[in-house]
């Protein structure tokens, strides 16, 4: 995955941010939405795709387009940075697989140890009970 060709297929779009602010907020499009089309990018294999498609899925439209946005800072340049590292990020990790579990069997002492409490449980249990006549 080259980083500079993938920054290249993002879309930007600045808006103005919600929230108080008096007078800033009003004037000024602080807010950074980034757009990225994940069906259409030249930058991931198929494969790779259909992994992200899965891993992403609860973040993506109904076209698989991925929308960021972020309105943290009163700069529209530092917003664009941190949206950025969030989107580097989100597909980093969508693209981990992650490792199968190797099946075990327990210990004989674990199963020991487990009996054995089971057995002295019982006989709290036993103790407990009225006294047969």
């Amino acid at each position: 995955m080259n980083i500079e060709s993938l920054l290249k297929e993002l879309k930007f779009k600045a808006v103005r941010s919600s929230g108080a602010g008096g007078q800033h907020v009003n004037k000024v499009s602080s807010k950074v939405e980034l757009i990225f089309d994940l069906q259409n990018s030249s930058e991931f294999s198929e494969d790779e795709k259909i992994v992200l498609l899965k891993n992403l899925q609860t973040k993506l439209t109904k076209e698989n387009i991925l929308l960021l946005s972020c309105d943290e800072s009163r700069s529209q340049h530092k917003n664009k940075e941190i949206v950025i590292k969030r989107f580097l990020q989100l597909i980093i990790n969508g693209l981990k697989v992650p490792k199968k579990r190797k099946a075990t069997k327990p210990s004989k002492s674990s199963v020991q140890k487990r009996l054995d409490k089971k057995k002295n449980i019982a006989f709290k249990k036993v103790l407990r009970q009225k006294p047969k006549l």
